[in-house]
């Protein structure tokens, strides 16, 4: 019990410490917000554009895309504040730099998550709770005790997958030679296809974000679930109800990520410096 309390005031410390350091350059840190905030915006200007020429899109609504967009927005933009910058860890083993994690008596993975928190994301998080508000106010949502518990479970392990899918990328490094761009293709890419109804994508692709990469629970399954819809019949199988196994899927995605993270570790054999 020591031990884990120790950790966990080493940790405060440094999480700290990287609080501190955004506050001392005020006008940059404005400017980072301002920028997320800009590139959210854009992002659900894209909607708009859509539904500026179209009626329903995968069998949505515009103010039912608005729902669909917040929760995945919210969940995407949180997971970045908290571990999106796990994505350095291939700056870090280029440079041989990633040794000096290992002098330190703290975990690897938390050493690296702790290593910043990216307030200036704050922006991002704006813009999906934003458009969640919007959406949970104007759609007919029968709101009950058991709807509030699956609107914050669903946020909640929305944030735990897409943060898992952030440390499964950067555990990928370890054996990939300058692979940034091919986890992409899963983070950023994960985050597009989290935002669009997955009636839209054809069946293989369908599989890949239900079963591979699970975005579709971060959004489209549980917006399903509130607003009282069922899945179009290309996709009739994907019922709404699987939006309460939503935290057994952020426990699965974990699960594997910490057996890939625990691999990547041992594969690693230090920078050669």
């Amino acid at each position: 019990m020591a031990e884990v309390t120790r950790q966990r005031g080493a940790y405060a410390t440094i999480l700290a410490s990287r609080l501190r350091s955004q506050r001392v350059y005020g006008t940059s840190f404005a400017l980072d917000v301002s920028a997320s905030l800009l590139f959210g915006l854009i992002e659900f200007v894209e909607v708009w554009i859509v539904f500026h020429n179209v009626r329903s899109f995968g069998g949505l609504s515009f103010d039912q895309i608005c729902l669909l967009f917040g929760l995945s927005h919210c969940a995407y933009a949180l997971s970045q504040v908290l571990v999106g910058h796990v994505d350095t860890l291939p700056t870090f083993l280029r440079e041989g730099t990633m040794e000096a994690f290992y002098l330190r008596p703290l975990s690897l993975l938390g050493q690296l998550v702790t290593s910043e928190i990216a307030l200036r994301r704050l922006g991002w998080v704006a813009v999906g709770g934003t458009a969640l508000g919007y959406g949970l106010v104007v759609n007919p949502i029968a709101w009950s005790p058991a709807t509030v518990v699956l609107l914050v479970m669903t946020l909640l392990s929305g944030v735990a997958i897409f943060c898992g899918i952030f440390v499964a990328a950067a555990a990928c490094q370890f054996f990939l030679i300058d692979g940034q761009e091919l986890t992409n293709a899963f983070t950023y890419g994960g985050r597009y296809a989290s935002q669009q109804p997955a009636s839209i994508f054809p069946p293989y692709l369908v599989g890949v974000f239900v079963v591979a990469v699970p975005v579709a629970f971060v959004g489209y399954v549980p917006t399903l679930a509130l607003l009282g819809l069922s899945a179009p019949a290309t996709i009739g199988w994907l019922d709404p109800r699987l939006a309460w196994a939503t935290p057994v899927i952020a426990g699965m995605v974990w699960l594997v990520v910490s057996g890939l993270w625990r691999l990547g570790v041992r594969h690693y054999q230090g920078g050669g410096g």
